[in-house]
């Protein structure tokens, strides 16, 4: 396979033995076998096309939605952040973006064009990868029902659009076909914010995630889906766990669902946070909470 990353067409960086603590947003997580960078659109399908059909692979945007092990992951990981980052309106009612865009920008382009429809992206500490991959939402917005299609990478290095209506998905859950590999980019249903309301309410929205979230704080942001009928911070809270730590990860005051990491963290402590909550939580209320965050890679060989 080395051979193939050396090939002239490859225009991406390729980093091996690289540490995922920089590309998670809890800063933690072992390293990656191998690391790509890809250019563009282009340079991305043509890595994808000299990857063997067996190589274990892992796609992340900004990593808002991870906990990778101590351990490391094997394989390969392509990371589209600050890549594939391009948005453009190809028609009216239309709006087109790259899987890397960080969602928060989806909406203050929306803001400034004066268009309505996307404004809970703000809310969404993620990319449009990330939040086409789980239909992240915020503020009673989810990402699917407003996707009119979405572009996703096969192996092999092919591309192919699927309608939203061909799409299984519902809360923070997305079924896809077994040959997709992620996603690409997707086009977005936009109406024209004609009276500034949905620009005032989004900014409504920010100032209250601010006011109550620990915004930029090492954080995955919602740790655990919302059961039917409840709130996961509501049962953390009422659990006595605001505070309680492991290591140097422990649940936020300001917002149980939130997990907290300091420098000394490591994903075993996250990781045995998440345990811990989940626990306790069952014990005193027979609920047993779901992560929204994926947890993937290798347990540390110093882990007893």
């Amino acid at each position: 396979m080395n051979a193939a990353m050396q090939h002239d067409a490859l225009r991406g960086r390729l980093l091996e033995g690289e540490s995922m603590a920089r590309y998670t947003s809890w800063r933690v997580g072992g390293p990656a076998e191998r690391l790509y960078l890809p250019a563009d659109r282009e340079d991305l399908l043509a890595f994808l096309a000299q990857l063997p059909p067996d190589e274990p692979l892992h796609w992340i945007g900004l990593g808002s939605n991870l906990l990778v092990r101590d351990g490391g992951l094997r394989g390969t990981v392509v990371c589209l952040h600050r890549s594939l980052d391009g948005l453009e309106q190809p028609s009216e009612g239309v709006l087109q973006a790259e899987a890397g865009l960080h969602c928060a920008r989806l909406a203050k382009f929306c803001e400034r064009s004066g268009l309505a429809g996307l404004g809970f992206m703000a809310g969404i500490p993620g990319t449009v990868g990330g939040a086409l991959a789980m239909n992240a939402g915020a503020w009673g917005g989810e990402t699917w029902p407003a996707v009119i299609e979405a572009e996703v990478a096969l192996r092999g290095g092919g591309t192919r659009w699927l309608a939203r209506d061909t799409v299984d998905f519902g809360y923070r859950h997305v079924a896809l076909p077994a040959d997709v590999l992620g996603f690409i980019a997707a086009r977005f249903a936009v109406t024209p914010d004609t009276d500034g309301s949905q620009a005032a309410a989004t900014r409504t929205q920010l100032a209250r995630r601010k006011a109550t979230q620990p915004v930029g704080r090492p954080s995955a942001g919602s740790t655990f889906r919302n059961p039917p009928g409840d709130f996961a911070a509501r049962l953390i809270e009422a659990a006595g766990l605001k505070g309680y730590a492991v290591g140097g990860a422990r649940v936020a005051e300001q917002h149980a669902n939130f997990l907290l990491t300091e420098a000394s963290a490591t994903a075993a402590d996250v990781e045995a946070l998440i345990g811990h909550v989940q626990a306790t939580v069952a014990e005193r209320t027979g609920i047993r909470l779901e992560p929204e965050v994926r947890i993937v890679g290798e347990l540390s060989e110093d882990r007893p």
